[in-house]
């Protein structure tokens, strides 16, 4: 039977994009990229996290729909993008490079917000002519650059080496997350939401976190495990905002004040109390009113394209 890949309705059920393509990245791989709201709008590009989806951008896409052209892609082995056998920082960076060259014209300009594992592809493609060429702001959510194990809360003891081996045993398991039950539920609600999160953004969490498949998941958690990018951090030199919720236990805030200190140009720190990792499903107004402070502020007056990307060997539209 096939697992429930997302909820079906409300406000984080995934809404229908204008466009599917396919990028291309620099070792064959495939990603699947949906294209929402207006071609003529300003262009938001947005990278999901570790054992998510484009289902996870679902109320982010519905308010800047309205009027912005919103990218969001599925991260390989994620979603509807096909698992690889290679899986690092540097492919992440690869990946964000394909979709950025897919998705946008040349030297169209473009706000990247990227959570958990999609701020640290920010952070690793940092660096790259691509990024460099088309992003003029970014966002990072409920993220770290390096020590995510050590420094992790998902347990409740005091820091030490029992607590980091603890902590890699349950981040990198091989254990199936099987249905979600009401188990389940609470389990992901204490490692990854704050105890104010509603059951419907609960539900929409474990809907998408469950459907990753094993191997992805425990794939992807070896390299966050080793995670250094702190160089990806100081290459970052476009205005860019950081976002955290007080009660995120799996990138503390601690993470977050870390990066805004290195940022060369970070334009503010936000400390959400009570709001856990998912930031972009616990506090859904704040994330857009951020994105779109972004958009206003260094979009406007950038170098724009007009629209979609041009096509070249680095996307097509999908078949799918």
């Amino acid at each position: 039977m096939t697992r429930l890949m997302h909820v079906r309705s409300g406000p984080y059920a995934p809404p229908v994009p204008v466009r599917e393509l396919t990028a291309v990245s620099a070792d064959g791989a495939r990603l699947h990229v949906e294209v929402h709201g207006p071609e003529d709008g300003p262009a938001v590009v947005l990278a999901h996290g570790w054992t998510c989806s484009t289902a996870f951008w679902a109320a982010q896409i519905r308010d800047l729909a309205a009027d912005h052209r919103v990218v969001v892609y599925d991260q390989r082995g994620h979603g509807r993008s096909p698992a690889t056998p290679t899986c690092s920082t540097d492919v992440l960076a690869d990946d964000l490079e394909a979709v950025l060259k897919a998705a946008l014209a040349p030297g169209e300009r473009a706000v990247v917000a990227g959570h958990s594992m999609g701020g640290m592809t920010v952070m690793a493609a940092s660096a790259r002519a691509a990024f460099r060429e088309h992003v003029v702001a970014a966002l990072l959510l409920s993220t770290g650059s390096s020590n995510l194990v050590a420094e992790s809360l998902v347990v409740p003891i005091r820091a030490g080496r029992p607590r980091t081996w603890l902590t890699r045993k349950i981040l990198g398991s091989r254990l199936p997350l099987g249905p979600v039950t009401p188990v389940a539920r609470a389990i992901l609600k204490y490692g990854t939401m704050g105890p104010g999160s509603s059951p419907l953004m609960v539900e929409a969490c474990a809907r998408i976190v469950h459907a990753c498949p094993r191997r992805v998941r425990y794939t992807w958690a070896h390299v966050l495990d080793l995670l250094d990018l702190d160089h990806g951090i100081r290459e970052l030199r476009v205005p860019t905002a950081v976002v955290v919720g007080t009660a995120d236990r799996l990138t503390p805030p601690v993470q977050s004040r870390a990066m805004a200190a290195a940022l060369p140009e970070c334009v503010g720190l936000t400390e959400l109390p009570g709001v856990g990792h998912m930031t972009p499903v616990e506090a859904p107004e704040l994330v857009c009113s951020r994105i779109r402070e972004l958009v206003t502020t260094y979009v406007s007056g950038a170098t724009t394209g007009t629209g979609a990307g041009t096509g070249t060997s680095t996307g097509e539209e999908a078949n799918a």
